[in-house]
């Protein structure tokens, strides 16, 4: 099973920025699958992008464009480049990944758009 650790959440203005990070506890290569989702207060969890080794990230209509997923392969860590944020970006930030038949969640970190 893989660990991980979900970081660099905060308190942002709309508009600004923030870039979380999903530090893996082994190789990212050898995991299957990746995704960010978050959950707002009172609402279900959703997707935000998940994307799967060799092809193209998947993004959540609600954060095209803004959002950008990137990964350090040296340091073991996907980054969510979050722009232009928004109040409705207000949410727990949560990473999984899949990797042998296994599904891991990171801890959230907490991300707060508010001026």
């Amino acid at each position: 099973q893989v660990q991980l650790v979900a970081s660099g959440g905060g308190l942002v203005q709309p508009g600004g920025s923030l870039r979380l990070s999903c530090a893996t506890s082994g190789s990212i290569f050898s995991i299957a699958a990746m995704a960010w989702y978050r959950q707002a207060p009172g609402k279900q969890r959703e997707l935000v992008v998940s994307f799967t080794s060799g092809e193209n990230p998947n993004y959540a209509d609600s954060v095209k464009g803004r959002f950008t997923i990137s990964r350090d392969n040296a340091k073991n860590t996907v980054y969510l480049q979050m722009n232009s944020l928004k109040p409705e970006d207000t949410a727990v930030y949560y990473c999984n990944a899949f990797k042998n038949g296994l599904l891991s969640w990171s801890q959230g970190t907490q991300v707060t758009v508010s001026s």
